[in-house]
């Protein structure tokens, strides 16, 4: 079992920056390849960006590649997403999930969920 628990929502400007966290307890964050997705109101939930486990590999939305950096610091068992000059489209409920398999792509099936920390991007 993991828990997940993100934090670094909140309201900004447009233009401005945020970066999440998500840190994690329970089984070694090492074995697990995180990812962020977002959910904007009236949405459906979409895939912003994933990492493997070691975080050579990392894969983005189109919406958000070139804005966005996921890292990881698995000595802290945390993840992170650095978001640059955002959007009011960029407005949603940020969640970290974890998986135990790899993600290839677009592909991310969360095992474990955060319950999401709001970013809200004003114009």
């Amino acid at each position: 079992q993991v828990q997940l628990v993100e934090s670094g929502g909140g309201l900004v400007q447009a233009g401005g920056s945020l970066r999440l966290s998500c840190v994690a307890s329970g089984r070694p964050f090492s074995t697990y390849a995180m990812g962020w997705f977002r959910q904007a109101p009236g949405k459906e939930r979409e895939l912003a960006a994933t990492i493997n486990w070691t975080g050579a590999r990392t894969w983005y939305a189109d919406s958000v590649k070139g804005r966005s950096t996921i890292s990881r610091d698995n000595g802290k068992s945390t993840v992170y997403l650095q978001m640059n000059s955002l959007k009011p489209e960029d407005t949603a409920v940020y969640y970290c999930a974890a998986t135990v398999r790899d993600p290839r792509g677009g592909t991310f099936i969360g095992d474990f969920w955060g319950q999401g920390t709001q970013v809200t991007v004003s114009s």
